[in-house]
């Protein structure tokens, strides 16, 4: 039960258990409530027997009361005891459950990602979670507990009196059909209001990244006319989500109240007749009076928990993904790269690399070259496990990558990528990513190294600046620096360079490209540049063109034959006579 609990509902171990233990507690708690009912019964009879005999009940008043007394504590203990097990339980493996998808994403190849809406991302691990959370501690539990609770109280009315029993129960198989019945409805509307949100979401994030561009394009009126829209949109699908899940539950709920009449109706009948006495026509009516309470919210509850359906699904897809693995023992006795017949595609059908071969070897720079979209940045991001060939393999050592752990594998590679990512934290800190354990010294070496010092110098707090979500104090040159300092720190036997140079002017260039020539002695470099300047001083360079290797050799060599490596240098040099000319 355990296990399919946790699958059911993307619990831990221990979630599942402490879902068993609130049920319990839950239902235990329900059946508490009618403990008054039975001590009122008790209190009639015995007072109608004391009339009968003309006997005195002051005695029984002070037991009674002593009764009443423990029957209050005793319902005070197991609603304590059922709260502690509902809500602390729930936030211990609320948290469980954001660590737990949290460790998973870690695991995760970066295909996954590139598949995968990042704010929807973020929406399982925030929003959900919080909307689970909610959904464990305040509807689950109670809705099974419920169940038991009214399953226990149905079977003692029916053995009390089978034909008031019926007449108490016959509701709540309707109301439950009408409510199950539903299901498919309300998961289409919960969908489309999910959906609805996430758009909504992506365009908000959408226009906070990309507002210069917006102004600077005079498109304002007209992107907040759409984001408006989608706003709209999601009022109007909340509206009709809500709407259509209070029709049938209060529907629902309005069909379980005829229980009451039902009772009334029945056991009066019954009692004119003769068939049931007053005691048992009263323990009906009291009964009825508590019994449809817990009915109501369960009702309530299992609208909510088709809705949490859709959330859990969501947890499910990403807990369901291949992660990938390998060996934590990896220790090459050098560290050459080799491409063997590699194929790649993000999509099936969709190859990007197909039948690559090349070998970059230690304490030589290799260069990736060719037109957009041929696959370079791939290829090197493939050397480093981020994704995983379709065909073919990548050794570095002589050790297929896909056999060690990608973790392990990536202490092997320091990268700097076209795409600058940093943190809102200080210079210092956002350097130090590179090695955590690096003294402030070591990491003031590198920031020198990779011309740092001259901006960082300027700023008010020096490195101790905190410059921003991914630096956007920093213009793209200085943030490509940092970038630069942390490959540095890190020091790695395999260095791997995407326009590492791109954003920086001449002078920088020039000074950054001194600093990376002591950083990559005796290493595994590979650099990808669309400036043939920058990959003229290479050892090899492999011309990557529509996802096949289509020359390699070294710069010489390739500038000798008529391939697309010298038509590329031809143009570049083309264009550095290229001028603005007025009329």
């Amino acid at each position: 039960m355990i296990q399919k609990l946790q699958k059911t509902f993307a619990l831990t171990q221990r979630g599942a258990r402490d879902l068993v233990k609130a049920t319990l507690w839950s239902a235990l708690a329900n059946l508490s409530l009618m403990f008054p009912v039975g001590l009122l019964i008790l209190v009639l009879e015995q007072l109608t027997k004391a009339l009968e005999t003309g006997g005195g009940f002051t005695r029984g008043i002070w037991l009674y009361t002593g009764l009443a007394l423990a029957l209050v504590a005793l319902i005070f203990v197991i609603h304590f005891i059922q709260y502690k097990s509902l809500y602390i339980a729930t936030y211990i493996e609320s948290a469980n459950r954001r660590i737990g998808l949290a460790e998973k994403l870690r695991r995760l190849p970066l295909s996954f990602f590139g598949r995968r809406d990042l704010s929807d991302l973020t929406a399982t691990l925030m929003s959900d979670c919080s909307a689970l959370e909610q959904v464990f501690s305040h509807q689950v539990p109670q809705l099974f507990g419920s169940c038991i609770s009214t399953a226990i109280i149905g079977i003692g009315l029916l053995a009390m009196d089978w034909r008031l029993g019926i007449a108490a129960l016959w509701v709540l198989p309707a109301a439950l059909l009408m409510t199950l019945g539903s299901r498919k409805l309300q998961d289409k509307m919960g969908t489309v209001s999910l959906e609805a949100r996430r758009a909504a979401t992506d365009g908000l994030q959408e226009c906070l990244e990309t507002i210069k561009d917006i102004k600077s394009c005079n498109q304002k009126e007209r992107y907040l006319e759409g984001l408006r829209e989608k706003i709209a949109g999601v009022e109007r699908a909340a509206i009709r989500s809500e709407l259509t899940t209070g029709v049938l539950i209060t529907s629902a709920q309005g069909v379980l109240r005829l229980g009451i009449p039902t009772v009334v109706l029945t056991g009066a009948l019954l009692f004119a007749g003769g068939q049931v006495d007053f005691i048992t026509y009263l323990v009906f009516l009291l009964a009825v009076t508590r019994l449809y309470d817990p009915l109501s919210i369960v009702l309530t509850q299992i609208a909510a928990l088709f809705n949490a359906g859709i959330k859990i699904r969501r947890m499910q897809a990403i807990e369901n993904e291949q992660v990938q693995r390998g060996s934590e023992d990896y220790a090459p006795d050098n560290y050459d790269i080799v491409f063997d017949r590699v194929k790649f595609a993000y999509q099936e059908n969709e190859g990007v690399l197909e039948d690559v071969s090349f070998t970059a070897r230690q304490g030589e720079v290799t260069a990736l070259v060719g037109p957009s979209g041929g696959g370079k940045s791939t290829a090197a991001k493939l050397a480093a496990r981020f994704w995983d060939v379709n065909g073919g393999r990548i050794t570095l050592g002589g050790r297929d990558v896909s056999s060690v752990e990608p973790e392990t594998l990536l202490k092997s590679f320091a990268i700097v990528f076209q795409d600058v990512v940093l943190f809102h934290d200080t210079i210092l800190e956002n350097i130090r990513l590179g090695r955590r354990t690096a003294t402030d010294e070591e990491v003031l070496a590198a920031a020198q190294a990779a011309q740092c010092d001259e901006f960082v110098r300027q700023l008010p707090e020096g490195y101790q600046t905190v410059i921003g979500e991914n630096g956007s104090t920093l213009s793209g040159g200085e943030r490509q620096r940092i970038s630069i300092a942390r490959a540095i720190l890190k020091d790695a036997p395999v260095i791997l360079l995407d326009e590492a140079t791109a954003s920086l002017d001449v002078e920088n260039e020039s000074k950054v490209q001194r600093a990376l020539s002591g950083l990559i002695r005796n290493k595994t470099v590979l650099i990808i540049a669309h400036r043939m300047r920058t990959v003229a001083g290479a050892d090899r360079v492999v011309v990557l063109e529509g996802g096949r290797v289509a020359q390699q050799g070294t710069p010489r060599q390739l500038l000798a034959e008529d391939g697309l490596y010298r038509r590329m240098v031809q143009l570049q040099n083309e264009s550095l006579n290229w001028s603005l000319k007025g009329d």
